[in-house]
Parts: C-alpha cells; sequence; structure tokens
C-alpha cells in the first residue's frame, strides 16, 4: 500500500545502497585499488574512483566556524601528508529527527547527518585531474530555505553529469538557520557586523575555493555555473546582488528559488531578541553567544524555532541592496540565467503536510484560499476560483486550490525576477518543468524538487520520487544536457532540444519541460495577468 503523505526529505531520498556504494573501496579497470590524490592550496587530498570518475568528498574549504560564530569564516588550517577525501563532511547545524517524525527539517536525503559547526567542505566530481582540459564547472548549492538540509544525498550525486558532458561538479555545506543568518550587528556592536550574511559569505569563500583550485580538478575557473533549487536558488540570487561575489561565477540558473528582497535590519533584530531571550542571555552579555564553551552548538539548535526565520539580510555592507528589488542588480546584469519553477509546486511544499487538500469541496476552498491571504492581495477569493474554474473547467476544488498557490506563492517571484533582468536585457531564458510523476497514482503532478533529479541525470537515483521509467529518463537526458551546455557556452541550446529562445518582455518565450519539450509564449499568461494585480511580498521578509 502506498503512502498518502510523505516529507521533503522523503521526496528526495533513494536507496541507502546506492548512497553506500559510495564508500566501498573502488578498483580501477584493472582491479586493483585506485586512489587519486590532488593538491588544494590547503594540502594534499585522496578520493577514489566510481564509475571511472573521481571522486572526492569532505575537502574542506574554510575552517572551524565554532571558533568563528556570527563571523566571516577563514580558510582551511593547511595540513601536512595526504588528507582522505572519502566521505561527506557533516551538514551545517540544524535539528535532526528520526525517519518517523515529519519534521520539515528531517535531513532522510542525508547521507552523513551529523551536525557540527565544522560543516564548510565540499565534494568533487571530475574526469581528470592536472590534464589542462578546462571543464566547465556545475557548483550546486544545496535548497531547505536558509535553515536545513545539506549536500549529502544521492540526488546531488554528479558522476552521471561528468560521465554525460565532462563536466567537473561541486556540490558543499554552508552555514545555515541562525548560524548563518542570525543578525547581531545593532545588539552586539561592529564585531557582529556581517553576522546576518556569514553564510552567504561561506558560499563566497566556496567560489574563492573553485577559483584557486579546480584547475587541478581539470576545471575551468573561468567558466563556473552556479545553480541551486528552492532556497538554493535563492542563494544563488542574493549572491548576484552581493560585491564580494562578483566575478566568481560566470552563469547562474534558479529552480524554484527566487530572492527579490532580504530582511530588514530591523525585522532581522526582532529575530534575535526572541533567539537570545530562548537561550535566557541579556544584551549586557551578547559576546558569550560566540563562545561554545558557555553557549553550547546544541543550545543554539534548540532555540533555532524561536526565530522563526533566518535568511540574507539588507546590510549595507555585505549585501548593499535587495537582490532583485526594485531591479535586477546591475553588478550580474551581463550573467546569462536560468530562471524557472515546477508546474504544481504547492502540490509538495504545502499538501505533503495535509492530505485532507486532495480532495477538498468547492465549498471548503474559499477557507483553505483564505490561508494565503497574503500572497493574493486585495483579489477577492470568490473572484478568483470563478477565473480558474473558467479557464480550467476540468479542475477539481484541489486542482484549484494548488494551481492559485502555486501561481500566487512560487511562480509570481519567478516572473517577477524573470522580467528584471531580461528588462537589462541580460542574457535570460525562462522554463516551466511540466513533467507529471506517476508515482502514487500521479497525485503529485510536477511538485517542488522535482527538476533536481532531472538536472542531475539522477532519475533511476530518485525512483521514488520519478518512477524511475524510461519517459523520465527522455527528459532527464533533455534536462541535464541543457544545463551542462549552459556550464559550457552561457547559452542553452543544444541537439537535444528545441530553439529555446531568450526571454523578452514582449512575447516571452518559456521552456515547457515534458515528455515532448517545447517552447511556449506566454504559457498560462492568463494567471500571470492576475497574479500581477497582486503584490508580492517575499516569504520570510
Amino acid at each position: 500500500m502506498k503512502k498518502t503523505q510523505v516529507t521533503r526529505r522523503e521526496w528526495l531520498q533513494s536507496s541507502v545502497l546506492v548512497a553506500a556504494g559510495s564508500l566501498v573501496a573502488p578498483k580501477s579497470m584493472w582491479g586493483q585499488t585506485s586512489s587519486p590524490i590532488a593538491t588544494t592550496t590547503s594540502g594534499k587530498v585522496r578520493g577514489f574512483i566510481q564509475d571511472g570518475v573521481n571522486v572526492f568528498k569532505g575537502i574542506p574549504y574554510g575552517g572551524d566556524t565554532a571558533k568563528r560564530r556570527f563571523m566571516p569564516a577563514e580558510k582551511p588550517t593547511p595540513w601536512t601528508g595526504v588528507r582522505d577525501a572519502l566521505t561527506f563532511g557533516p551538514q551545517a547545524p540544524q535539528p535532526i529527527h528520526t525517519r518517523s517524525g515529519h519534521s520539515s527539517f528531517s535531513p532522510l536525503d542525508e547521507v552523513n547527518p551529523v551536525n557540527s559547526e565544522d560543516c564548510l567542505h565540499l565534494n568533487v566530481w571530475t574526469a581528470g585531474l592536472r590534464d589542462g582540459r578546462k571543464r566547465p564547472v556545475m557548483v550546486y548549492i544545496h535548497g531547505g530555505a536558509y535553515s536545513s538540509s545539506s549536500s549529502n544525498g544521492p540526488v546531488y550525486d554528479g558522476i552521471r553529469l561528468v560521465k554525460r558532458g565532462d563536466v567537473v561538479v561541486v556540490t558543499m555545506n554552508h552555514r545555515l538557520n541562525l548560524f548563518g543568518y542570525m543578525y547581531l550587528a545593532k545588539l552586539g556592536g561592529a564585531e557582529f557586523a556581517e553576522s546576518g550574511n556569514v553564510g552567504q559569505l561561506d558560499l563566497v569563500l566556496m567560489l574563492k575555493w573553485v577559483r584557486d583550485n579546480i584547475a587541478e580538478f581539470g576545471g575551468d575557473p573561468s567558466r563556473v555555473l552556479i545553480f541551486g533549487q528552492s532556497g538554493g536558488g535563492a542563494k544563488c540570487a542574493t549572491l548576484m546582488a552581493m560585491p564580494a561575489a562578483n566575478g566568481l561565477f560566470h552563469r547562474v540558473i534558479t529552480m524554484s528559488g527566487q530572492q527579490l528582497t532580504a530582511r530588514t535590519q530591523e525585522h532581522a533584530t526582532e529575530s534575535t531578541e526572541a533567539v537570545l531571550a530562548a537561550i535566557g542571555l541579556s544584551h549586557a552579555n551578547i559576546q558569550d553567544i560566540r563562545d561554545p564553551e558557555k553557549v553550547p552548538m546544541e543550545k543554539l539548535v534548540a532555540t533555532i524555532r524561536a526565530g522563526k526565520y533566518f535568511g540574507p539580510v539588507l546590510d549595507d555592507q555585505v549585501l548593499p541592496r535587495d537582490p532583485f528589488s526594485p531591479d535586477a542588480p546591475a553588478l550580474s546584469a551581463n550573467i546569462p540565467m536560468i530562471l524557472g519553477n515546477v508546474h504544481d509546486e504547492t502540490r509538495f511544499l504545502i499538501g505533503s503536510g495535509d492530505a485532507s487538500l486532495f480532495s477538498l469541496s468547492w465549498e471548503e476552498l474559499p477557507t483553505r484560499l483564505e490561508k494565503y491571504r497574503s500572497f493574493l492581495g486585495d483579489l477577492k477569493t470568490a473572484d478568483i476560483i470563478a477565473d480558474y474554474r473558467k479557464w480550467y473547467p476540468a479542475y477539481s476544488a484541489s486542482d484549484v486550490f494548488f494551481a492559485v498557490t502555486t501561481a500566487f506563492r512560487s511562480w509570481h517571484g519567478m516572473v517577477i525576477e524573470s522580467d528584471r533582468h531580461a528588462a537589462q536585457h541580460g542574457p535570460t531564458w525562462a522554463y516551466n518543468f511540466a513533467w507529471k510523476s506517476p508515482v502514487d497514482g500521479g497525485k503529485w503532478g510536477a511538485p517542488h524538487t522535482m527538476d533536481i533529479p532531472f538536472a542531475f541525470d539522477n532519475v533511476k537515483i530518485a525512483a521514488s520520487m520519478t518512477g524511475g521509467g524510461a519517459d523520465a529518463q527522455r527528459v532527464a537526458d533533455q534536462v541535464s544536457n541543457t544545463f551542462i551546455a549552459f556550464a559550457r557556452t552561457g547559452d542553452p541550446n543544444n541537439k537535444a532540444i528545441p530553439h529555446w529562445p531568450r526571454y523578452e518582455l514582449e512575447h516571452r518565450p518559456t521552456m515547457i519541460w515534458d515528455s515532448v519539450s517545447r517552447i511556449e509564449d506566454d504559457p498560462r499568461g492568463e494567471e500571470r495577468k492576475l497574479i500581477e494585480q497582486a503584490p508580492y511580498i517575499q516569504p520570510g521578509t
């Protein structure tokens, strides 16, 4: 009997055997153990070979952040000898729950769900070392908003991308939630000036590592793509407005993740006050929060929820402007960018926590939609429902609920961000992922996170999500080839897809990823015109 509810972690989770396979001593084509060694700026690392690909896991790109709490991280302390890089490093501090718990924090997709402030590690997959090939570099930034998850999951494995397109794949962990985004400057003074964005500065430090080391792994530091899904996409958008990140990446893909505005200093300080109260720490003793002996990591983890939301802060230093408001950042105007969403975002974002949403009556629908009033603006719920019933007469009440919440809550920000980047004449392409999962009788449609295994060409690894069938693989062939082409040239066009025109405001050409992928001008145009009548408020800010 199939489950009716799954968590984000279960949705991304795949076979434990696949994950465990990366820990088995690899063999070369001659049947002998092979241990590739690479030299980084901090010391030598030993990886392994899997399916003909050099794999390095858990390479430090920064030092232990327990020694630099709420401050920018520093480079790792150099080591002597050869350091093993065979397993994923720890994840950023966050609540950990067992599989039976259905918390959004439950890290069921992670191979090594171990909390540590020493979490600044990255992973590299490459076909060659020191061979001068200058391969494009695909740097993936994980989702989980700014508060949870990690890159330690089989769905993010880079082997198939490397074998498909001869690219270098990099994934990493960095500081999250209050460890990465708690703004202490107004209460603690200059020492904490950058505290609200140290999680973003971790990503800058990681990109500097890529710049300084990736040639050793056969990569081209002048062709770095950053891409991310959900919170990972939002982190990418935020990096586009950060002077410290300028020049460290050269293409961007955001997948169901936008960041129009950052938190105000006032709003962020309110979260900090709530955390301090939960800890029982006075303003007079605020410096104690940096000392792991006086305030242990576990005590901070226990108070994360007191702050409610953590994310980048408009601090006038690390982040001197909102990422995409009132326009796209001039700093990144010339960077080629792909932006996309999935067709049924909230079937998983909201529906995974409430099975009753899949069997709504028309009488229940207005009340359920009213819970999302902040996204609907002044539009009348009855009028919205009437429009959707006119446009989609075959939709059930539940179909309308998910369509409306997807459009107003999730799709709206992507439309605005696409429009603003295109308005700068920056190279822009837009997509909508419409291929529907056959899992659980098709109830999920094309939900939040669905495009991840297709981008990584890991639809079989993620069979619990994709079904793992031939149709899914055909779509993955197209999506992964396109992401690789974009990393290589800054243009997504390749032989696997129909010609994909740049996004512009007159026709709004959009790639529709499906069993037969196609270009549509202004898809769901009536919905787009409707959501434009409501102000968009960045969640959490």
